[in-house]
């Protein structure tokens, strides 16, 4: 099996959110996480985009800089497991990590609040090694329009057509996985490199607002890019998403605790992490009177063939050579049956050869589609902003 080069993944919000970002004990198996090295490991992960996620109601300042130090959470992961994770700028840095036996480790910042409408932050995070921006997460930007808000610019304005022409530039990918159509389409009439959906469904099979439509995926197989498929539940499954709706309504008629005012922040010097404030976990989320609604509801089967569906959908009307995956672990528990973890990504593969696939198509969409559509944005650049690769 070829490595896996996955395009999201939400571990860095999860140190930040219920560890006050400690990174000790990685090394083993983390039940209350989906996400540790041994499971990489068995999983067949090479390559990981690391998600810095932060949320999108932050004041903008606020917002940059809970994004630095998500950033230097995953350096400091990089930094505690020399000998599994290396930090990656670059097509060539990924394939030099993999060869060396270790798990490339790129970052993408998920929504474009945390850039500050500053072309000079976007920047400054380029050369911190971010490799992708989505463009909005589910909040409305000044200048683009996310999947989940009624539209307010028409995709794009001229600031958002500036946005990717300058991410385009200097060769950080342009994700337009949370944005709506009408935005993806804009983006696509600006963009002159490859640009990707990092953790998306197809909408064909499931009307999902954060899916992607047929139209698109026909624009992205002329653009060169990629869209690297979910395995998120309620993207896959229409019975998933109505049960997801039904459990929230049964929740909020019960009064769930209200979330802290302040979002779970770093700790700051001489602080200690059990004091800081946290956002209602899992273990939180299981009171009597909602247990007992969840015994009388059991959450509807999402299966691994639906993800292989999905993933069909796509290569049939993109093309093999425009696919890849996007788990989105430890950023979502609603997950199919048997893949509730970063171990998981063989049964897909296996489900896939089982329908007739072959092993050069189940490389590409493994990892060879992003890496390629990574080297051409690399290509295309007018001055990117990356290290160079080390010497050996």
């Amino acid at each position: 099996m070829e490595l896996i080069i996955d395009g999201h993944n939400d571990l860095p919000m999860q140190l930040r959110g219920r560890f006050g970002y400690r990174v000790e004990g990685l090394d083993q198996e983390r039940p209350e996480l989906q996400t540790d090295i041994p499971r990489l490991r068995a999983g067949g992960v090479g390559g990981q985009f690391w998600s810095v996620y932060v949320p999108g109601d932050l004041s903008e300042p606020e917002a940059v800089v809970a994004t630095m130090e998500q950033i230097d959470a995953v350096y400091r992961m990089a930094a505690a497991y020399p000998d599994d994770f290396a930090i990656a700028y670059s097509a060539d840095h990924v394939e030099q990590a993999m060869a060396a036996g270790k798990i490339a480790s790129l970052l993408g910042i998920e929504g474009g609040h945390s850039l500050a409408t500053s072309l000079g932050v976007l920047r400054a995070f380029a050369r911190l090694g971010v490799r992708y921006v989505t463009l909005t997460h589910n909040e409305n930007l000044s200048w683009a329009d996310s999947a989940v808000r009624e539209s307010r610019v028409g995709g794009l304005n001229d600031e958002g057509r500036a946005v990717v022409r300058e991410m385009q530039r200097i060769g950080v990918l342009v994700d337009l996985s949370h944005v709506a159509p009408v935005t993806m389409h804009a983006a696509l009439d600006t963009a002159f490199a490859p640009v990707i959906f990092s953790h998306s469904g197809v909408r064909a099979l499931h009307d999902h607002p954060r899916n992607v439509p047929d139209d698109v995926l026909t624009r992205l197989r002329d653009n060169g890019g990629v869209i690297q498929l979910t395995f998120v539940a309620p993207f896959v499954s229409a019975e998933s998403r109505a049960w997801m709706a039904a459990a929230d309504e049964e929740w909020q008629r019960l009064g769930p605790p209200s979330r802290p005012a302040e979002w779970p922040r770093a700790p700051r010097p001489g602080e200690d992490p059990a004091t800081l404030p946290d956002w209602p976990g899992p273990d939180r989320l299981v009171e009597p009177e909602f247990a007992s609604w969840l015994a009388a509801n059991p959450r509807p089967p999402v299966t691994v063939a639906q993800v292989a569906d999905q993933v069909e959908h796509a290569r049939d009307v993109a093309g093999v050579d425009h696919i890849g995956l996007g788990g989105d672990y430890d950023g979502t528990p609603e997950l199919p049956d048997g893949m509730g973890d970063v171990s998981s990504y063989p049964l897909l593969l296996t489900e896939l050869a089982g329908r007739g696939w072959s092993d050069d198509d189940l490389g590409k969409l493994a990892g060879r589609n992003i890496l390629r559509a990574l080297r051409e944005s690399e290509r295309l650049a007018e001055e990117p902003l990356w290290p160079p690769v080390p010497a050996r």
